[in-house]
C-alpha cells in the first residue's frame, strides 16, 4: 500500500539568542519544541555546548520546510551571512524582536 504522507515531514531553521539579544545560534531541527527544551536543560546542566555557553535559549526566528535537504541548505547558508544581514532577517520576521518560544510549548 502507497503511503501519501510518506516523505512529507516538518523540519526548521531557527535562530536562537540570550536574554541581552547579543550573540546567535543557528540550528536545524524535526521538532522544535523538544530542541528549544534540549537548548535550556543543556543550560541548566551546565553542559559545554556553544549555545548553553552564551546561555542562548530564546527563539526570535524559525522556517518551517517539508524536505530535510532544503531546511540544511537554509541552515548552511543563515551560517554564512554576516550578523548585520541575520538581524535583518530576524526583524523583517519578528519586528519587536519577542521571544518565540511560547509558539512551541506545552500547553497549559
Amino acid at each position: 500500500m502507497f503511503n501519501t504522507q510518506e516523505g512529507f515531514h516538518s523540519y526548521y531553521v531557527y535562530i536562537i539568542t540570550n536574554k541581552y539579544r547579543s550573540t546567535f545560534y543557528i540550528g536545524m531541527t524535526n521538532n522544535l519544541k523538544e530542541r528549544l527544551k534540549q537548548h535550556k536543560e543543556n543550560i541548566e546542566l551546565g553542559n559545554k555546548t556553544f549555545a548553553s555557553k552564551y546561555n542562548l535559549e530564546f527563539l526570535v526566528y524559525y522556517e518551517k520546510f517539508t524536505w530535510v535537504q532544503e531546511a540544511i541548505g537554509r541552515e548552511k547558508e543563515l551560517k554564512k551571512w554576516r550578523r548585520e544581514k541575520k538581524l535583518n532577517l530576524i526583524r523583517e520576521f519578528n519586528p519587536t524582536f519577542e521571544f518565540l518560544n511560547h509558539h512551541f510549548a506545552k500547553p497549559a
